[in-house]
């Protein structure tokens, strides 16, 4: 009897670099500007709420959990790195006071 583990990896392995060259990129494709301004402000009024809960330095960690709790309850729902981009952008903007 032959041993089709390998040919069942390989395929398994092809499909998942179809769905990250192509399918994912399409998707992304997919959201516009104007919804990603309209994540864009969810994150900073997140991050602003965070800032007023956890007042004081070293407290980073408990802020971004809050973020990302509120965030999630409120059913905003994107990639992690890009969530997390956006959260640091949002951070870096309120801490140079430009914050709009």
């Amino acid at each position: 009897m032959t041993d089709i583990t390998p040919i069942i990896e390989a395929v398994i392995a092809l499909i998942g670099a179809v769905i990250t060259a192509v399918i994912i990129p399409y998707i992304r494709s997919r959201t516009t500007a104007q919804q990603q301004d309209e994540l864009y402000a969810w994150v900073k009024i997140a991050v602003l709420a965070a800032e007023q809960l956890y007042k004081g330095s070293g407290r980073g960690s408990e802020k971004k959990a809050y973020v990302l709790e509120w965030l999630n309850d409120h059913g905003v729902t994107v990639d992690e790195g890009k969530l997390n981009a956006m959260i640091e952008a949002a951070v870096l903007e309120l801490n140079n006071g430009i914050f709009k």
